[in-house]
């Protein structure tokens, strides 16, 4: 049997090269109703684009069909159509490559070697959660994604500032939010003594504000070429607090003194330098406009300050009904955890929230409503949110609360077969190579399969691609990746699980293609948990 892990992308890669000479024309399937007869589609105007009116060449047809190569799946049969060159692949030998090797689909891909050092920056963490916006808490959210994905792809990653509120650090846990913390804040006496030795601009007679050290121009960094990219040609000036000084300097810290045990897989070049390092300020678009003096004025007093300093914006958050101003983070936390509650109550009966049983799982059901809320919409965008009872519901495919409950769904099925198995009503799990997977048959086995399982490596590759060696300022992230996939693949999961009977009646006959059945979910179960653990959310066996 072949060995190594099929891809979508190399797949896809393969066609569009046995094509020939030109752009991308290959896209696979996703919808149930195309999969029925296909699982990659040439379009016909791309391909009359290629080759003309032509029909395509014969021995590119041969190509197509007998395409192979590492990561390439294995292909059944290519022709022609009305609506392109439909290709299907071989399932059941995909389905024994996949099912095989469940763990190396669940995990990212890593690569040979380390790329450049990442230091993400969120300012946002230094607020209180009593004066912490919304736009503020997304701009977290969006940070401790990144984070995670990174770290699963083998890069090294930084996160500043720490946290030094007790109630912040308190409050993150709550959210399940990883984030350094610190006791003392870091020393500024050299940046401070850069600020004295004349670059403070104080007009004569000027009255600083209170915990003021100077004012300092920037206007020369905004026009400077190479920094002006991007930046608002309106900074001017900046006024310099120990504050700022104070992040500053734990910014330079994080650059300079790389944590040795930040990845004891990894290692960087002794030579490596900051030049090594990207650094990527995760901020709201509040915050954006300070944040560029903030990079200019690290340049200004800090001559090893790295080169290559990004700035991803969260778009602004807006609650239907609520002035934005008059929703802090908290009071957010705190609506969703009562509503979570409340409809537990009304589903399970009697008062769930003074049952210490039930405490763990509210709160993990509430950080799943909010990190789905905040995730789901391309950062950059502006997010829309509706706070009525009824967006926190098993029944709202949309939700964190429903993949929750298909994650539950699936422990309890395993669960059951464990306790049938004990109770002598099924065998023990055979060896994966003894199973027979032509059984599965059913179009939503191929659905999670082709849909869920075989592109979930792709989908984390795709979610940590950062633009940083594009010029200018800003860098996009597409962290809404990971949360639109976990509710996709729990959409077809729900409807497959509602009209298949996984656990079959305990006959010999039918043992085969229930063990192949349960393969594949343990494939789903496996990667769902995955795609949960970069959100930071824990699995639930019961809701």
């Amino acid at each position: 049997m072949a060995t190594g892990r099929l891809g979508v992308g190399d797949t896809l890669g393969a066609l569009n090269a046995a094509l020939g000479p030109g752009g991308r024309v290959w896209f696979k399937e996703t919808h149930a109703r195309h999969l029925r007869v296909r699982d990659f589609l040439a379009p016909r105007r791309a391909l009359r684009a290629r080759f003309g009116d032509e029909q395509v060449p014969e021995h590119v047809l041969h190509a197509v069909a007998c395409l192979q190569g590492p990561g390439v799946a294995p292909v059944l049969r290519c022709a022609p159509t009305p609506a392109g060159l439909s290709l299907q692949l071989q399932r059941p030998a995909v389905f024994e490559r996949v099912l095989g090797s469940v763990a190396s689909y669940a995990t990212p891909t890593r690569p040979a070697s380390p790329g450049p050092r990442i230091v993400l920056h969120c300012p946002a963490v230094r607020f209180s959660p009593g004066t912490l916006s919304l736009s503020q808490l997304r701009a977290v959210l969006v940070a401790d994604h990144l984070a995670r994905a990174l770290r699963a792809q083998g890069m090294f990653v930084h996160l500043v500032p720490a946290v030094q509120d007790p109630h912040m650090s308190t409050f993150l846990q709550k959210l399940r939010v990883d984030w350094p913390t610190a006791s003392e804040r870091a020393s500024i006496e050299t940046l401070k003594s850069r600020v004295y030795a004349g670059f403070t601009s104080v007009h004569d007679g000027e009255k600083l504000p209170p915990g003021v050290l100077g004012r300092l121009c920037l206007k020369d960094l905004v026009e400077e070429q190479g920094h002006r990219a991007g930046y608002d040609p309106t900074v001017d000036n900046c006024l310099v607090t120990e504050d700022l000084l104070s992040l500053l300097a734990e910014l330079q810290k994080a650059v300079q003194h790389w944590p040795e045990d930040s990845n004891p897989s990894l290692t960087v070049a002794p030579d490596a330098g900051e030049d090594s390092c990207i650094v990527v300020h995760v901020v709201s678009c509040e915050e954006e406009f300070q944040q560029q003096k903030l990079d200019l004025l690290w340049w200004k007093l800090d001559d090893q300050a790295p080169h290559r300093q990004k700035h991803l914006v969260c778009g602004p958050v807006k609650v239907a009904g609520v002035p934005r101003t008059l929703m802090t983070a908290s009071e957010y936390y705190e609506s969703r955890h009562t509503q979570v509650c409340k409809a537990s109550a009304l589903k399970h009966g009697g008062n769930l929230a003074q049952d210490p049983a039930w405490t763990e799982i509210f709160g993990v059901l509430s950080v799943a409503t909010i990190k789905f809320e905040m995730l789901s919409t391309a950062p950059q965008s502006q997010l829309h949110l509706a706070l009525a009872d009824s967006s926190i519901s098993t029944k709202g495919t949309r939700s964190g609360i429903f993949v929750m409950y298909n994650c539950a769904r699936l422990a309890t099925l395993f669960e059951g077969y464990k306790c049938s198995m004990e109770q002598g009503l099924y065998p023990p799990f055979p060896p994966v190579s003894s199973l027979d997977f032509s059984l599965l048959q059913d179009e939503g086995e191929w659905l999670l399969l082709f849909n869920s399982v075989l592109p979930f490596p792709d989908v984390l590759s795709q979610t940590v691609v950062l633009t940083c060696v594009a010029p200018g300022l800003h860098v996009t992230a597409r962290t809404e990746m990971v949360c639109k996939f976990l509710v996709q693949l729990s959409m077809d999961f729900s409807s497959y699980y509602n009209r298949v009977h996984v656990l079959g009646e305990p006959r010999p006959h039918l043992f085969g293609q229930m063990f192949a059945r349960l393969q594949l979910l343990k494939a789903v179960r496996e990667v769902l948990h995955a795609g949960l653990a970069m959100l930071g959310i824990p699995p639930l066996s019961h809701i």
